[in-house]
C-alpha cells in the first residue's frame, strides 16, 4: 500500500518582513518564519528596503537590491542564520 504525497515545491511565493520576523510563503503552501536578529542587514535596513525584494536563483532565493542580501529557501529550511563576522 503506497501513499502519494505532494512534492515539495520550495519557490518563493510571497515575502514579508516585520520589525523582528521574515516570513517566506512558499509555493506549496508552506510558511517559514524566522528571527529577523539572524539577519543583521535586513535588521538594521529600513522598511523600505525590506519591502524592496525580489525572487531569484529559479525562484529558490531573494534578493534585497538595496542592502545586496541573498537569501535561499533551503537556507531558511535548515534554519540557518547569516554567519557572524570573526572579530579581528
Amino acid at each position: 500500500m503506497g501513499i502519494l504525497a505532494p512534492s515539495a515545491d520550495e519557490r518563493v511565493k510571497d515575502v514579508r518582513v516585520s520589525e523582528d520576523a521574515l516570513s517566506v510563503d512558499l509555493m506549496d503552501g508552506r510558511t517559514i518564519a524566522v528571527p529577523l536578529a539572524w539577519y543583521p542587514r535586513l535588521s538594521t535596513a529600513t522598511a523600505e528596503q525590506r519591502a524592496h525584494w525580489q525572487i531569484c536563483g529559479g525562484g529558490y532565493g531573494i534578493h534585497w537590491p538595496d542592502i545586496d542580501e541573498d537569501l535561499s529557501t533551503e537556507g531558511l529550511l535548515r534554519g540557518a542564520p547569516a554567519p557572524q563576522p570573526r572579530a579581528a
